[in-house]
């Protein structure tokens, strides 16, 4: 029995003897007050000091959440891995609305002179334009504004000289008219790392970025998420992109819309109530001008008050805006 009691008091001392230098460990490895204490515990003819941890790094449910949430991630940053396809989501559509997570407050600009926007997202010249155009010489320097891994690297139709950046959210972000490319297919890649060189290639009317925000290859007005401004903000860590957003026909590329964020469904629905209007029908107006005036679709006008394409209106009819 003694020799018992003493192998037990011997296991003990050296399970301590591990716990603290695996402790102590720790505390270098983080660099941080892990340990709050050291309380003293006598093991046989030894006295050991067992360290006494902070409870917050204990807290099971957090790292259970913390991994739920990094594994969704990855399935989203995953989701047709495609190199070969500028848009391998061609034979998909997105349901509105969606959220869209960020956990920066800030992104890069992806040009290192002030950013000058000469184009915006919307209807231009009859076509939709799907991006937004910044100012730059051939030769500048072009940056990714997220970090991210480099998903497409091509010469597209049109857009010529092309990177496509996809980030930890899923969002896609297309760097277009490049004169050079400096980055390959599946480079992983930091906000601010210099992808390549600015010029004309593709269709482009003088040397500018054409630059796109994609989510599972639909297009979104770039202003409504980032700011492009000195300040480089991501305008919340939580946006909900509505049909709205996603559509260029709701918006004119020759002048910035007046951008209200969603972060919830709840300020959706109360924004659309606020922004229900009444017009007034005038002479000479008809529902191409009106849609026109308010950057709106003239299916949503005719859906809105029931109304057919082809309907004639009157003089002092009130239609509903939405």
């Amino acid at each position: 029995m003694f020799f018992s009691y003493k192998r037990s008091i011997s296991c003990f001392v050296v399970f301590f003897s591990l716990f603290k230098i695996s402790a102590q460990e720790l505390q270098e490895q983080e660099g941080s007050k892990l340990i709050v204490d050291l309380k003293k515990i006598v093991a046989g003819d030894k006295i050991l000091s067992m360290p006494v941890f902070k409870k917050k790094y204990i807290t099971l449910s957090n790292q259970n959440d913390e991994s739920a949430v990094n594994k969704s991630n990855q399935e989203v940053f995953n989701d047709r891995w495609d190199t070969v396809r500028f848009n391998p989501y061609w034979d998909t559509s997105v349901s509105f609305p969606f959220e869209l997570k960020f956990r920066d407050e800030n992104f890069s600009s992806p040009i290192t002179r002030k950013m000058v926007v000469t184009s915006r997202y919307g209807w231009r010249r009859g076509r939709p334009h799907r991006g937004i155009d910044i100012d730059l010489q051939v030769g500048d320097t072009v940056k990714t504004i997220l970090d991210g891994k480099v998903r497409y690297v091509g010469y597209y139709s049109g857009f010529g000289n092309t990177v496509i950046v996809r980030h930890y959210n899923g969002l896609e972000t297309v760097y277009a008219h490049l004169s050079k490319i400096l980055v390959k297919e599946n480079d992983l890649v930091k906000k601010g790392n210099v992808i390549g060189k600015g010029g004309v290639s593709g269709n482009a009317r003088g040397s500018h970025l054409h630059l796109e925000v994609r989510y599972q290859g639909k297009s979104i007005n770039p202003e409504y998420v980032f700011e492009f401004n000195e300040d480089v903000e991501i305008r919340s860590d939580v946006v909900m992109v509505t049909k709205k957003w996603a559509t260029p026909r709701y918006h004119r590329s020759t002048r910035k819309s007046t951008i209200v964020v969603h972060k919830t469904l709840e300020d959706i629905s109360l924004i659309k109530e606020q922004q229900q209007k009444v017009y007034t029908v005038k002479k000479g107006d008809t529902l191409y001008r009106i849609a026109n005036k308010y950057g709106l679709v003239i299916s949503e006008i005719c859906k809105a008050n029931a109304i057919k394409h082809n309907s004639v209106l009157k003089i002092g009819q009130q239609i509903i805006i939405n």
